[in-house]
């Protein structure tokens, strides 16, 4: 073979895996809405631990065995279930995670991800590009918080879906974070207790107050006292656009900042340094994305920053732009630690002044 025919051959190559990947692109929604099936059905709950007759589960879903057993051949595909030499089925690992209550279940995220709040978001992306408004609230004509406020059930996924996606975070926080010199911590934001429940596992020193909505804090108790942490953390709700709980010697903003505009992050950064005494520090939890000039952009999160602009309005940020956020609400960042999960980092601001007047 020449060089030339080389040069050819690995140009061909090179091309047909770029089609390849263009292909697994474009059938990733239909991945989604099989899954997002599979668990509005809970069908891997249905097949269990052991393996399951295909006969029997399609008796169970009053399906006929052809049509459910051509279902099963997507599953066996995207490899969320194999067939056994007896003609049943079986979960595999990728499966498992499917199954609701299980400590690292992705139910909730796979529902959440496939209901109509996510896809007739990004069916809008393209006018959110162009216009900058929030493709859901063009679709839903209210934003997120607001439709979610209406719909207790899709609430209680939404809220479990965030908790499963800040677990290993939340983790990282409580080892790598030194929270001995503090007696008192306040979650903003808290959601199901997620982060609360970590962190006041590791320090028993501690008291903790979650602070949400009512909807957005409605599980927390529950998973307070699943922990045997009910005693030491209230639960308090309200609105951090308005005012947060005083007296605390640690805040926490974990994943808050990057569901707002510029403007209603520094309202939240406000309100949390109104209610800190000059000796409490603020944690501001997020991704951070890399430095750069210019006109650089979001490569390293950039599916993570499209998501913020299309459901949220919201946007992932550069450690300068947290720290102009913070600045313009009476506060210095003093660290920023790594946590090497996701881009996630732990950035510490303490109070310097009164916030800016706007």
């Amino acid at each position: 073979m020449t060089g030339e025919d080389a040069a050819m051959t690995a140009g061909t190559g090179a091309r047909d895996e770029a089609r390849q990947k263009v292909r697994d692109w474009l059938t990733g929604s239909t991945a989604t809405h099989v899954l997002g099936a599979v668990t509005r059905m809970n069908l891997a709950d249905a097949i269990g631990d052991g393996e399951a007759d295909v006969d029997d589960l399609a008796k169970k879903y009053d399906i006929p065995v052809d049509r459910f057993s051509r279902f099963l051949g997507a599953l066996l595909e995207l490899g969320v279930c194999e067939q056994r030499a007896s003609g049943g089925v079986a979960l595999t690992e990728l499966g498992s995670l499917l199954r609701p209550g299980q400590p690292d279940s992705l139910h909730d995220l796979v529902v959440l991800m496939s209901d109509e709040i996510t896809q007739r978001s990004f069916a809008g992306l393209e006018t959110c590009v162009r216009t900058g408004r929030a493709s859901f609230e063009e679709a839903f004509g209210t934003s997120i918080f607001a439709y979610l406020a209406q719909k207790p059930e899709l609430s209680t996924v939404y809220n479990a879906a965030m908790g499963a996606l800040s677990a290993e975070v939340a983790e990282a926080v409580a080892e790598h974070y030194d929270f001995g010199p503090f007696a008192t911590v306040t979650d903003v934001g808290g959601g199901n207790g997620t982060l609360l429940n970590a962190i006041l596992r590791r320090n028993p020193h501690l008291d903790g107050i979650l602070f949400d909505s009512a909807e957005g804090a409605a599980q927390s108790a529950e998973t307070m006292r699943a922990a045997g942490l009910a005693e030491r953390c209230a639960v308090v709700t309200g609105d951090f656009f308005r005012s947060i709980p005083d007296g605390a010697d640690l805040y926490l903003l974990k994943s808050i900042l990057h569901d707002w505009t510029d403007e209603r992050a520094t309202a939240i950064l406000r309100r949390c340094r109104e209610a800190m005494s000059a000796r409490s520090r603020l944690l501001v939890i997020e991704k951070v994305l890399p430095d750069t000039t210019g006109r650089g952009v979001a490569r390293d999160a950039g599916l993570a920053d499209l998501t913020m602009m299309v459901i949220y309005s919201g946007r992932e940020r550069r450690r300068a732009e947290f720290e102009w956020l913070c600045a313009r609400a009476g506060l210095s960042v003093t660290n920023v630690v790594p946590l090497h999960r996701d881009g996630f980092a732990v950035i510490e601001a303490v109070p310097t002044g009164p916030a800016e007047a706007v």
